[in-house]
């Protein structure tokens, strides 16, 4: 998912996962430990810079990310 601004992306994996990627450089930012099972979607939302992933644990997350720099 690309953050709302375009600088920033995040990937979601089936190791729990997910990681933030500087979307000019392709440099990784940020591992987050997100859930105890496979992520199954990652989207912000366009109005806040929030981000809500879900998985197959069953919970879904509510993540404030803040401006990007």
């Amino acid at each position: 998912a690309f953050s709302p601004d375009g600088k920033r992306v995040v990937s979601a994996s089936k190791d729990s996962t997910l990681k933030v990627w500087d979307a000019d450089t392709g440099k990784e930012l940020l591992t987050l430990k997100a859930h105890s099972r496979e992520v199954t979607s990652v989207d912000f939302s366009p109005i806040t810079n929030s981000l809500l992933t879900t998985a197959h644990d069953e919970t879904a997350i509510h993540w404030l990310t803040g401006p990007s720099k």
